[in-house]
This record gives C-alpha cells, structure tokens and sequence, in this order.
C-alpha cells in the first residue's frame, strides 16, 4: 500500500473544504450540482487536496446551507497515487472542517 494512503487510511484525520475558494455557497453548488468536492487532509506536510467524486451514501440530511450550520456526511471515490481509495468525511457547515480518513478499494 502506498504510504500516503496509509497515513491518510487512519480514522480521525483532520480535514477541511478544499479548493481556490472554500466557501459554504461553493460547497454546496459541489455537493448539488456538480458532486465534486475538494477536501483537503491538513495533518500533512502543505496538506493533502483531493478531489473527490461523491456518491449517494454522501447525506446533507442535518445542513442547512442558508444559515451554514449542521454537518454534511460526504463519501466518494479517486485515485491517489494509482491507488483507488474512498474518502469517508463528516463536516462541520459552520467551519467547514471535520474529520475523515480514506479507504483503499480492492
């Protein structure tokens, strides 16, 4: 396994939105429009921003995008250094971080 997905394969890792302008309005048009969101693992070295296509087990059940406060429940699939993995994050609207960590696939 390749060592940056194994350090990221840990639970508990700290993430944050990602992107050229992390925003809840930007956030949301990802999650609705074009479910492709940039989620960023900061515990690395200049952190770690990934793309993530996001699938329907991703839940914005408890957000409430008007008021930025509740939580996005978001999962999805890559490719990071030639290696499927699938993101598994929670985020916080009100600060657009969280946690999460990554899953190989396969």
């Amino acid at each position: 396994m390749d060592r940056l997905v194994e350090r990221l394969s840990a639970e508990g890792q700290d993430i944050a939105v990602g992107g050229p302008a992390p925003s809840v309005e930007e956030f949301h048009h990802r999650l609705t429009e074009l479910k492709y969101v940039f989620l960023k693992f900061t515990g690395t070295r200049g952190g770690t921003d990934l793309g993530v296509r996001i699938d329907d087990a991703t839940d914005l059940g408890t957000a409430d995008f008007t008021t930025a406060t509740g939580n996005v429940h978001v999962e999805g699939t890559l490719t990071l250094n030639f290696q499927p993995v699938r993101c598994i994050a929670d985020i916080d609207l009100t600060t657009l971080t969280g946690t999460g960590h990554l899953t190989p696939v396969g």
